[in-house]
């Protein structure tokens, strides 16, 4: 039988070990990879496609949940999470059928997040990914406002500032960010978007469209009620009907 293939992500040597050292245990898996920050696991994964990621979540350059940002979740593979979190933060884990594991890793916990992971892959690719894309939305309810977003352009990954975005609208399967001149596709939706940008600064002008009210030129009148909105980089919005009170009230 193939083995099965799994990427270590942790920018702690020891914790990388530790679970090096678990994992030989089983000799259905074999390790593909290990990466010691979120940059280099993006690109390890996406080179190695195993089936199985050990992913810590605070790293430099990219934390693990900004690496499935990078991944795209959709396309993920079964994630075991690696966290020092507290038992309050681990419940959202275990509702979203994503594992964890606590550190330091305890065998037995090792033993049944391997084997839960055995049961995501085959038939339960797609209802995994789609916990995991849960799991993420979860978490992000639980942080601090975003501060950054994760682009990516080929093989290159850059951050652009949330307070560099002067508006965002809608491109299909992407959301594109307006900052500077210039334009980043970021994939992910526009309402996750916006649930993570501060409501004081960042405005839903149209079911395609968020508006930084500091990049706001001027408002004209349209038709019943609605406004063009024109921003400062000469790009022209139009609010719809239901969007435009907040947009006044955030402006007076």
């Amino acid at each position: 039988m193939t083995p099965l293939r799994a990427v270590i992500v942790d920018d702690e040597p020891l914790a990388r070990e530790r679970i090096r050292t678990l994992l030989a245990d089983y000799p259905e898996w074999t390790l593909a990879a290990e990466c010691g920050d979120g940059l280099e696991a993006v690109a390890a994964i996406e080179r190695e496609r195993p089936d199985l990621v050990f992913l810590d979540i605070q790293m430099p350059e990219l934390d693990g949940f900004e690496v499935l940002d990078a991944l795209g979740a959709g396309s993920a593979p079964a994630i075991i999470f690696v966290t020092a979190f507290d038992e309050f933060a681990l419940r959202a884990f275990e509702v979203s059928a994503v594992d964890y594991l606590l550190k330091p890793i305890d065998p037995s916990r090792f033993q049944q997040a391997l084997e839960r992971a055995r049961t995501r892959l085959g038939a339960r690719v797609q209802e995994a990914n789609l916990e995991l894309e849960q799991l993420v939305q979860l978490w992000r309810a639980r942080q601090n406002l975003a501060t950054r977003f994760v682009v990516r352009d080929g093989g290159t990954i850059s951050f652009v500032k949330v307070q560099d975005v002067d508006w965002i609208d809608a491109a299909g399967n992407y959301v594109r960010l307006h900052a500077a001149g210039r334009e980043h596709l970021v994939r992910d939706t526009m309402k996750a978007v916006e649930a993570r940008l501060d409501p004081a600064v960042f405005v839903r002008v149209h079911r395609s469209a968020i508006v930084n009210i500091d990049r706001v030129s001027s408002l004209e009148p349209y038709f019943h009620g609605e406004y063009v909105v024109i921003m400062r980089d000469g790009a022209r919005l139009t609010s719809s009907r239901s969007h435009s009170e907040r947009l006044r009230a955030l402006l007076k």
